[in-house]
């Protein structure tokens, strides 16, 4: 089996870094704007997730129903949010390259995969084949014991 090129793999990590650095910063600049209630409440939220503006049509301000424009901001906000993590994704994605870079493909391909005592998540461990629990799902399973 040959020998990976380690300086290929540095080199080609350095450059995925910096792009996906660009892309965060290109993402600053880009907007994306959602609305609920037919247009009555807009707001923007740029792609590094800042809600930059919220506009509010004076049509939708009801005093005997306030939960209705609450409602209505937090549609329009939660909309133009999963926009903007859309956008992130898209451009990381793009970023990364065709086949991205998986620093533990690289490890492994180094021979360096089973080193980290299973962090990266491959190496099997307790109760392998099932995935690791969480600190509350060990504490439920100590409880039924």
């Amino acid at each position: 089996m040959p020998q990976p090129n380690i300086q290929n793999m540095l080199k080609q990590a350095q450059e995925v870094m910096a792009a996906q650095q660009e892309a965060q910063d290109a993402l600053k600049e880009q907007r994306v704007e959602a609305s609920a209630g037919g247009g009555m409440v807009k707001v923007v939220v740029s792609g590094d997730l800042r809600v930059e503006s919220l506009a509010i049509d004076p049509d939708a301000v009801d005093p005997e129903d306030v939960e209705m424009l609450q409602d209505l901001v937090l549609a329009a906000t939660n909309e133009a949010l999963r926009q903007a993590v859309e956008l992130q994704e898209k451009a990381m994605q793009a970023a990364s390259g065709p086949g991205g870079f998986d620093p533990m493909q690289a490890l492994e391909g180094l021979g360096l995969g089973d080193m980290l005592g299973g962090i990266g998540g491959n190496a099997p461990g307790p109760g392998a084949g099932a995935p690791p629990m969480n600190r509350a799902a060990r504490r439920a399973a100590q409880r039924k014991k």
